[in-house]
């Protein structure tokens, strides 16, 4: 007789793919301050939700009389109570330091910072209030639990809709036990029945089929409800909680043992413990094979299985309801319990459609169109929030350290005035000296125009990162790391390869700031408590206009422009795919057109910059953006060999007066794209400014998503013939063998300079 499946079969197969994606395993800050990795018996990769002490249920007949008989005997929640609390009281008080181990939170705060940003626009409604009054009246407790039950259901009905499905009956509902091994009632029917007081809490249960019996190896997940749950004045959950909240975990555990339908791996459950104004969470797992049965004092059996092989985590306490009896949706406290209930409902039913990670990708995206209501004041250059006060010609910017949030992220963007020298330390080089002549804001970071002082004739363009002590660990801080240290690499491994064009750029410098004055750092490669200390910095050539900008001001393309620019970018990735180079960002804000004076005659030319999402190999990922990555890209995170190629299409329709649509999703992205290329809407747009470039998206929307590579030089050659008249004239690629020594090359952070 098998009693339950296990988490390692069906779980894990269907699971790994999705759960790989959504929690990286990388040491992750814990709530409790340590540094850990994530355990979970599906992926390796994936996330802590689901225990990772799964074993084998045992399947003998004398184990499950065994275990039938301990449910039977194991009642007095008071009994076991006072067998368990010193342990949990010694638990609780133990400290690290001393080499006592405490409890464990059940989350990295890494995780709940992710479901944060991927709840951003999500609609949790609370209807019922929790009542406010702090004096316990009989009617206080029914419409106290009346408030947990809607609670719940707000989170598990935001969740389900989220992640799941969107329409549809829920697979789950919410049932009240009185006591371990009794029947479950709603809280209406309880409150009819004058039962009210006999509940200790709601369980999230599991629908089975057609059956009207409700059991207790349905349990997905169990709430408790006491009138008290802090350790005295301490945010922290008192002993007795924790002893009760163990008590109906285990009886969950051995139901599920027994059931003969349970399909679900057995081993771990998450209980949610609750008082009228605070909230935390217990997580229980463990082998009950491992359990030895005395008959003569059961409690003291399951005590010792406690102390020595189960895995228990108890979160901090946080508060759940504000003065007003309103859920605090967003902060810790509910943030945990959502997780909880996340995990509770991947374990019954499997990952989501959706992950947490693809959801929070969006948050940037989100991030720049609320920039963009308050970005642009005067001259269209100046972020109001990181604004600076005004400062005399030349000075560089300093920024006083401060617990205003917006003042660190100002310390990392400094907005660069014209007129100011940077002085940059390259290694190769020694020391250069550039003049700031402009600034342009793309996206959430700045570009500048430069002159060398040594040769003032000619302009360039200089990227500045962020100090090495202010690089924050987001998406926005990290572009900056991208922007310079990261491109740095590309474009020197492309020199190193051998390989140049005039629609790549060429990198003039690479290093870092030297400031003013006395410098204090220890080490050559450090840097000292100066704001431009170390702060790495990369110039190229040549200066242009991204193209996003040149549609603000003169409108979509004309034909020979939109050839012309397809061309342009065309002989920069080709180049690029002769050493296994892949952009992976193309987009209007990555391309420039650039004026090439010859006399009295100007020319335009198309390039694309910022290689620094470029894939080298395969563990690199590209960026993600929903307006112009390649359907690949959005579905796995990484390129196929048409995924420039893609990109470059969707740009060209954008260029040319197409619209793009405003998604908000990579869900709705990829239904953009697959809706149009069924309508032909790409090839018809392209087709009214050219055949060729008509033909060119047919070409690429054969080779989406497939292993075949573009062949570059047939679509070079007709390109060609468009725009210079000849197969001859215009081919620009200079394949020229550079014998570089290893120390010409940035090191692995990408910075000539010894980058940080």
């Amino acid at each position: 007789m098998k009693l339950g499946k296990n988490l390692n079969g069906s779980l894990r197969k269907s699971g790994s793919d999705f759960l790989q994606n959504n929690i990286d395993a990388s040491p992750a800050r814990s709530l409790d301050g340590s540094f850990r990795k994530s355990k979970s018996v599906i992926s390796a990769h994936s996330i802590s939700g689901i225990s990772a002490s799964s074993q084998i249920i045992p399947t003998s007949r004398r184990m499950y009389k065994m275990l039938k008989d301990f449910r039977r005997k194991l009642v007095d929640l008071e009994l076991f109570t006072q067998s368990l609390e010193d342990w949990v009281l010694e638990k609780s008080l133990a400290d690290p330091p001393s080499g006592k181990q405490s409890f464990r939170s059940p989350f990295l705060m890494d995780e709940l910072c992710r479901l944060d940003l991927a709840l951003e626009g999500v609609l949790f409604q609370q209807l019922c209030r929790m009542p406010c009054s702090s004096y316990a009246f009989d009617d206080l407790k029914e419409d106290e639990f009346l408030a947990v039950e809607d609670f719940l259901h707000a989170i598990v009905n935001g969740l389900w809709r989220t992640f799941w499905h969107k329409s549809g009956p829920l697979p789950f509902f919410l049932s009240c036990p009185r006591h371990p091994g009794s029947k479950f009632y709603s809280v209406e029917k309880a409150i009819s029945r004058g039962r009210i007081d006999e509940l200790c809490g709601l369980s999230l249960m599991s629908k089975t089929g057609n059956d009207l019996h409700v059991h207790w190896d349905q349990v997905m997940e169990f709430a408790l409800f006491r009138s008290e749950i802090l350790s005295g004045n301490d945010l922290k959950l008192s002993p007795s909680s924790i002893c009760e909240a163990l008590f109906y975990g285990i009886h969950v555990l051995i139901s599920r043992s027994l059931s003969k339908y349970c399909t679900i791996g057995n081993d771990s459950i998450f209980v949610l413990v609750f008082d009228s104004k605070f909230g935390g969470v217990i997580k229980l797992g463990g082998d009950l094979g491992k359990l030895e049965f005395n008959s003569a004092n059961p409690y003291q059996s399951v005590v010792e299985w406690l102390k020595c092989h189960a895995e228990i985590n108890v979160s901090s306490v946080d508060q759940i309801w504000n003065k007003l009896g309103n859920a605090s949706w967003g902060d810790l406290g509910t943030l945990q319990v959502i997780l909880a209930t996340f995990y509770s409902i991947v374990q019954w039913n499997g990952p989501p459609r959706k992950s947490i990670a693809s959801l929070a990708s969006d948050h940037s995206l989100r991030l720049q169109k609320r920039r963009l209501e308050y970005r642009l004041i005067g001259n269209g250059n100046a972020p109001v929030p990181f604004q600076q006060a005004s400062h005399e010609q030349g000075e560089i910017v300093e920024v006083e350290q401060s617990d205003n949030p917006y003042s660190r992220k100002r310390a990392s963007r400094l907005k660069l005035k014209q007129g100011e020298i940077l002085v940059l330390e390259d290694q190769r080089q020694g020391q250069k000296s550039f003049q700031v002549q402009e600034s342009l804001a793309l996206g959430n970071h700045f570009i500048y125009i430069a002159v060398s002082v040594d040769n003032p004739t000619e302009l360039l363009t200089v990227y500045v990162g962020a100090h090495p002590s202010r690089l924050e660990p987001s998406w926005e801080d990290m572009s900056l790391w991208y922007q310079v240290q990261r491109q740095t690499k590309v474009l020197n491994t492309l020199r190193q390869e051998g390989v140049s064009s005039k629609y790549l750029p060429e990198i003039i410098a690479s290093g870092r700031i030297l400031h003013s004055g006395s410098c204090k750092k220890q080490t050559p490669g450090g840097c000292c408590d100066h704001p431009l200390c170390g702060t790495p910095i990369l110039v190229t050539s040549p200066v242009g206009e991204p193209l996003s900008l040149v549609l603000a001001h003169d409108g979509p393309l004309s034909s020979e422009e939109a050839t012309q620019c397809c061309r342009d970018c065309l002989v920069a990735l080709r180049t690029a795919a002769l050493v296994n180079v892949q952009h992976g960002d193309i987009c209007p804000e990555n391309i420039v057109c650039i004026v090439n004076t010859q006399g009295t005659r100007s020319k335009l030319s198309y390039m694309p910059i910022s290689w620094g999402r470029a894939v080298l190999e395969d563990r690199d990922s590209p960026a993600i953006n929903l307006q112009f990555s390649s359907s690949h890209a959005l579905q796995h995170g990484k390129l196929c060999p048409s995924s420039d190629a893609e990109s470059l299409v969707y740009l060209l329709y954008f260029v040319c007066g197409g619209t793009m649509e405003q998604v908000d999703s990579i869900e709705s992205a990829l239904q953009w794209r697959e809706r149009n290329w069924a309508k032909r809407s790409i090839q018809q747009q392209l087709g009214e400014i050219s055949a060729l470039l008509k033909a060119f998206a047919d070409y690429v929307d054969s080779l989406c998503g497939t292993p075949y590579p573009v062949d570059y030089e047939i679509w070079l050659k007709r390109l060609n013939r468009a725009v210079d008249g000849s197969t001859d004239r215009g081919k620009m690629i200079e394949e020229v063998a550079i014998t570089l020594r290893l120390e010409d090359v940035a090191e692995s952070s990408g910075t000539s300079g010894g980058g940080t």
